[in-house]
């Protein structure tokens, strides 16, 4: 497994690109590692050597994972998510102690926050509905990336109209939270969930107004019509 990852890491090294690597920091608050390599190539990259793995057992699969999400290099930790989701079809459930310790340990900014959770964490919990109760507890976690995986887990399956009571009973859960990135994240799953939901997210934010945050409230309502906008966003 190691001389995958040698090759692996020796490939981003020869793909750095120094202007993305002098701009990449000013999209993060907290303080972050790359290599500086072009979104674009790191795909391109994570999808060559996914190819040349793929028929590991699922455990080696992971294990690989983790040692990129171990690293906190953002490039590596993107094709960790990568490589993760891209063997879903072997997803079981004792994979969730896994994503939730993975989500618990390595993750440290929102970018790879949102990776695992839209694609592996959500994908996982549209395949075994009965997990979601577990994001409650993400929501009342002291770690910043559990509460936000908590909403953003959900992202995808809200946009087919999934899991609304959820989504309602997380943004409870969430609405004081302090942090500028919870609350966008909690907004953000309002909104997915008014494509399908318009009239009951819209409900949900009239009543809650008062109490929930400015940039929570925008999110939410970003998708209605202006009349909905307008009386939603009176005070």
């Amino acid at each position: 497994m190691s001389s995958v990852l040698d090759e692996l890491r020796a490939k981003l090294k020869a793909s750095i690109d120094e202007r993305t690597k002098l701009n990449a920091q000013r999209f993060f608050k907290e303080k972050v590692v790359f290599y500086g390599v072009k979104t674009s190539t790191v795909n391109k990259i994570s999808k060559k050597f996914f190819n040349s793995i793929k028929e590991m057992s699922k455990a080696k699969i992971f294990r690989l994972c983790e040692e990129l999400l171990k690293s906190g290099i953002m490039e590596e930790s993107f094709i960790a998510c990568h490589w993760s989701y891209g063997i879903h079809d072997r997803y079981d459930e004792t994979d969730f102690k896994v994503f939730e310790r993975w989500l618990n340990t390595y993750v440290n900014n929102w970018a790879t926050c949102d990776t695992l959770c839209n694609h592996t964490i959500g994908t996982f919990i549209e395949m075994f509905p009965k997990y979601v109760e577990n994001l409650k507890t993400w929501a009342n976690s002291e770690n910043m990336w559990m509460k936000r995986g908590a909403a953003v887990s959900l992202i995808v399956p809200a946009k087919k109209g999934m899991f609304l009571e959820e989504a309602f009973g997380i943004a409870e859960l969430l609405m004081n939270d302090r942090e500028d990135l919870v609350q966008k994240d909690f907004g953000w799953l309002l909104k997915e969930e008014s494509r399908v939901h318009q009239i009951k997210v819209f409900n949900f934010v009239v009543h809650n107004k008062h109490r929930m945050p400015r940039t929570a409230l925008r999110y939410a309502i970003e998708l209605m019509p202006d009349n909905l906008k307008k009386e939603a966003m009176k005070k």
